[in-house]
C-alpha cells in the first residue's frame, strides 16, 4: 500500500512525464514544419517513449492501492529559433526529468517504501540513458555548426537512430 506522500508525489511524476511525451510531440511536429524528417521521427518515438513512461507509473499506482490522477498540463513550446535550440532543451529537460526522479528514490528510501524504491530503479536507468543519448546528439550538432550538409547528415543519421529505438 502506497502512503499518500508516495502517491502525490508519483502523481506528479506522471504529470512530468505528460508533460514531457507533450513537449517532444511538439518538437516533432515544429521538425517536420521545417523539413526535418529524421529529427521529427526522432522526436515523435521519443514522445511515445514518455507517454509509456507515464502510463507505468499509472499502473503502479493503481496496483498499489492508490490513485493515479491524469491532471492538466502545461502547453509545450511550439516554435524555436533551430534545430539546435531545440535539442538544448530536450537536453535539459532530461536533466530535470532526472533530477525528479532522483527526489522521488530519496523520499521512497524516507519512507522505507522500498517496493516503491525498487520500481523506480528502472526510471533512473532510463533516465542514465535519455541524458547520455541527448548529450551525444548535441554534441554531434555542436561539431555540424552551420554546415547545411553537415544537417542533412544528422537528420539522415538521427532518423536511423529513431528506427532502432525499442519503446519503452
Amino acid at each position: 500500500m502506497l502512503s499518500k506522500n508516495i502517491e502525490k508525489e508519483l502523481n506528479e511524476q506522471i504529470r512530468i512525464e505528460a508533460e514531457s511525451s507533450q513537449a517532444y510531440l511538439s518538437m516533432a511536429s515544429w521538425a517536420e514544419t521545417h523539413g526535418l524528417e529524421g529529427i521529427s521521427k526522432f522526436m515523435y518515438v521519443q514522445s511515445d517513449e514518455e507517454r509509456q513512461h507515464m502510463l507505468k507509473l499509472v499502473r503502479y499506482i493503481n496496483e498499489r492501492g492508490g490513485h493515479a490522477k491524469v491532471s492538466e498540463l502545461k502547453a509545450p513550446k511550439t516554435n524555436y529559433s533551430s534545430f539546435q535550440e531545440m535539442f538544448e532543451e530536450l537536453y535539459n529537460h532530461e536533466v530535470f526529468v532526472s533530477n525528479a526522479i532522483n527526489e522521488l528514490v530519496h523520499i521512497s528510501l524516507g519512507e522505507k517504501d522500498y517496493a516503491t524504491h525498487n520500481f523506480l530503479q528502472w526510471y533512473v536507468a532510463e533516465q542514465i540513458e535519455e541524458e547520455a543519448q541527448a548529450k551525444l546528439i548535441l554534441d554531434k550538432i555542436n561539431l555540424i555548426g552551420d554546415d547545411k550538409g553537415g544537417l542533412y547528415l544528422f537528420d539522415r543519421d538521427i532518423h536511423q537512430l529513431a528506427n532502432n529505438t525499442p519503446t519503452a
